[in-house]
Protein backbone atom coordinates (compact mmCIF):
# COMPACT_ATOMS: atom_id res chain seq x y z
CA UNK A 1 0.00 0.00 0.00
CA UNK A 2 1.22 3.47 -0.85
CA UNK A 3 -0.10 6.78 0.43
CA UNK A 4 0.83 10.21 -0.85
CA UNK A 5 0.06 12.59 2.01
CA UNK A 6 -0.19 16.37 1.50
CA UNK A 7 -0.93 19.13 3.98
CA UNK A 8 -3.77 21.26 2.66
CA UNK A 9 -5.66 24.38 3.70
CA UNK A 10 -8.62 22.90 1.84
CA UNK A 11 -9.36 19.97 -0.45
CA UNK A 12 -12.43 18.49 -2.08
CA UNK A 13 -13.61 15.77 -4.40
CA UNK A 14 -16.38 16.40 -6.92
CA UNK A 15 -18.23 13.64 -8.80
CA UNK A 16 -20.80 14.45 -11.50
CA UNK A 17 -20.97 18.09 -10.38
CA UNK A 18 -21.55 17.33 -6.67
CA UNK A 19 -18.99 17.64 -3.89
CA UNK A 20 -18.77 14.20 -2.23
CA UNK A 21 -15.99 14.98 0.25
CA UNK A 22 -14.21 18.09 1.51
CA UNK A 23 -11.92 19.17 4.33
CA UNK A 24 -10.34 22.33 5.71
CA UNK A 25 -6.86 22.46 7.31
CA UNK A 26 -6.00 18.79 7.13
CA UNK A 27 -4.42 16.07 5.03
CA UNK A 28 -5.20 14.97 1.49
CA UNK A 29 -4.31 11.27 1.30
CA UNK A 30 -4.05 9.56 -2.08
CA UNK A 31 -3.99 5.78 -1.53
CA UNK A 32 -2.89 3.01 -3.87
CA UNK A 33 -3.18 -0.73 -3.26
CA UNK A 34 -1.01 -3.54 -4.64
CA UNK A 35 -1.60 -7.29 -4.92
CA UNK A 36 0.09 -8.33 -1.68
CA UNK A 37 -1.79 -5.88 0.56
CA UNK A 38 -4.17 -7.17 3.23
CA UNK A 39 -6.13 -5.93 6.26
CA UNK A 40 -3.01 -5.74 8.43
CA UNK A 41 -1.34 -3.49 5.88
CA UNK A 42 -4.40 -1.21 5.78
CA UNK A 43 -4.40 -0.85 9.57
CA UNK A 44 -0.65 -0.20 9.69
CA UNK A 45 -0.93 2.44 6.97
CA UNK A 46 -3.80 4.13 8.82
CA UNK A 47 -1.63 4.39 11.94
CA UNK A 48 1.32 5.76 9.95
CA UNK A 49 -0.80 8.37 8.18
CA UNK A 50 -2.64 9.46 11.33
CA UNK A 51 0.58 9.77 13.35
CA UNK A 52 2.71 11.30 10.56
CA UNK A 53 4.34 14.42 12.02
CA UNK A 54 3.92 16.59 8.93
CA UNK A 55 1.86 19.48 10.33
CA UNK A 56 3.15 22.70 11.91
CA UNK A 57 5.41 22.26 14.95
CA UNK A 58 5.95 18.60 14.02
CA UNK A 59 2.37 17.73 14.97
CA UNK A 60 0.32 14.93 13.45
CA UNK A 61 -3.34 14.70 12.50
CA UNK A 62 -3.85 12.62 15.64
CA UNK A 63 -2.26 15.37 17.77
CA UNK A 64 -4.45 18.21 16.50
CA UNK A 65 -7.57 16.46 15.22
CA UNK A 66 -6.90 17.44 11.61
CA UNK A 67 -9.39 15.95 9.12
CA UNK A 68 -8.34 13.65 6.28
CA UNK A 69 -9.65 13.41 2.73
CA UNK A 70 -8.88 9.92 1.37
CA UNK A 71 -8.91 9.36 -2.38
CA UNK A 72 -8.20 6.04 -4.11
CA UNK A 73 -5.32 6.40 -6.55
CA UNK A 74 -4.26 3.25 -8.41
CA UNK A 75 -1.83 5.34 -10.45
CA UNK A 76 0.53 5.43 -7.45
CA UNK A 77 1.56 2.00 -8.72
CA UNK A 78 2.19 3.16 -12.28
CA UNK A 79 5.56 2.15 -13.72
CA UNK A 80 7.04 4.11 -16.63
CA UNK A 81 10.66 2.93 -16.33
CA UNK A 82 10.56 1.25 -19.74
CA UNK A 83 9.07 4.07 -21.78
CA UNK A 84 6.47 6.78 -21.80
CA UNK A 85 3.36 4.64 -21.34
CA UNK A 86 2.96 3.53 -17.71
CA UNK A 87 1.97 0.01 -16.87
CA UNK A 88 -0.46 -0.59 -14.01
CA UNK A 89 0.43 -4.24 -13.39
CA UNK A 90 1.48 -3.57 -9.78
CA UNK A 91 -1.90 -1.98 -8.92
CA UNK A 92 -4.49 -4.27 -7.36
CA UNK A 93 -7.69 -4.88 -9.26
CA UNK A 94 -10.66 -2.76 -8.12
CA UNK A 95 -12.44 -5.65 -6.42
CA UNK A 96 -9.34 -6.15 -4.22
CA UNK A 97 -8.43 -2.49 -3.74
CA UNK A 98 -11.82 -1.08 -2.81
CA UNK A 99 -12.38 -3.17 0.35
CA UNK A 100 -8.82 -2.43 1.52
CA UNK A 101 -9.27 1.31 1.07
CA UNK A 102 -12.52 1.02 3.01
CA UNK A 103 -10.63 -0.84 5.75
CA UNK A 104 -7.97 1.89 5.74
CA UNK A 105 -10.68 4.54 6.25
CA UNK A 106 -12.38 2.46 8.95
CA UNK A 107 -9.06 2.08 10.77
CA UNK A 108 -8.56 5.86 10.65
CA UNK A 109 -12.06 6.41 12.04
CA UNK A 110 -11.42 3.83 14.78
CA UNK A 111 -8.46 5.98 15.81
CA UNK A 112 -10.81 8.97 16.14
CA UNK A 113 -9.97 10.63 12.83
CA UNK A 114 -12.49 12.68 10.86
CA UNK A 115 -12.41 11.11 7.39
CA UNK A 116 -14.00 12.22 4.14
CA UNK A 117 -13.59 10.20 0.94
CA UNK A 118 -13.84 10.31 -2.78
CA UNK A 119 -15.86 7.71 -4.70
CA UNK A 120 -14.23 4.54 -5.86
CA UNK A 121 -14.37 3.76 -9.61
CA UNK A 122 -15.72 7.17 -10.63
CA UNK A 123 -14.25 10.08 -12.50
CA UNK A 124 -13.29 12.46 -9.69
CA UNK A 125 -12.21 16.07 -9.76
CA UNK A 126 -9.80 16.49 -6.87
CA UNK A 127 -8.99 20.04 -5.84
CA UNK A 128 -6.50 21.04 -3.18
CA UNK A 129 -4.60 24.02 -1.87
CA UNK A 130 -1.32 22.68 -0.54
CA UNK A 131 0.27 24.19 2.55
CA UNK A 132 4.04 24.35 2.78
CA UNK A 133 3.99 22.49 0.45
CA UNK A 134 4.57 19.36 2.48
CA UNK A 135 4.17 16.04 0.71
CA UNK A 136 5.29 12.62 1.93
CA UNK A 137 5.10 9.25 0.19
CA UNK A 138 4.52 6.38 2.63
CA UNK A 139 4.75 2.69 1.79
CA UNK A 140 3.86 -0.37 3.86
Amino acid sequence: MRALVQTVSRASVTVSGSVVGSIVDGLLVLVGVTHTDDSAVAVTMARKVHELRILDDEKSASDVGAPLLVVSQFTLYGDARKGRRPTWIAAARPEVAEPLIEEFCAALRARGASVQTGRFRTHMLVESVNVGPRTVLLEV
